[in-house]
């Protein structure tokens, strides 16, 4: 025997289960998430630049490298789970997130071996960024060509 219940009962129901967020709380910490490992990076490049004396090229190399290698060990420890729930895309959007995109299904399936598990798996949230990055990047490239062959600049 199936149950009707009302739209209004449903209504209720919809809005008792619905997740409520803090837009401003949200953006905020956000804000100082991202900021904060933008602040890493700048330090790890002075260090590199001005104290080590590095060109910057070679210092702004090892600033990826440095925030990618946090990255991966805060993923392996699960504390960068942690840090993206609270911080949102401020914790998502910079190289960090990509390199905990990367690392977390590689360090989930680990358990199955390395081409069925950390293989197949390690790039299963970060293929279609890369595949379709490089797709855009070949059809901006023919596009810059044809405009080049045209003197459209």
């Amino acid at each position: 025997m199936e149950q009707k219940i009302s739209k209004e009962e449903y209504n209720e129901y919809v809005e008792q289960i619905t997740p409520t967020y803090n837009t401003w709380k949200n953006c905020l910490n956000a804000f100082w998430i991202g900021g904060t490992i933008c602040i890493i990076g700048e330090v790890i490049f002075s260090l590199f630049h001005n104290r080590l004396g590095f060109s910057e090229i070679d210092s702004a190399s090892f600033e990826s490298i440095f925030l990618i290698l946090f990255s991966v060990i805060l993923t392996g420890l699960n504390a960068y789970n942690h840090l993206a729930k609270l911080g949102g895309a401020g914790a998502l959007v910079p190289i960090t997130g990509f390199a905990n995109s990367v690392a977390a299904p590689a360090i989930e399936y680990q358990k199955e071996g390395q081409v069925f598990g950390i293989g197949v798996k390690i790039f299963t949230i970060a293929g279609p960024v890369i595949l379709y990055g490089i797709f855009t990047s070949w059809i901006l490239g023919l596009i810059y060509y044809a405009g080049g062959l045209f003197g459209w600049w």
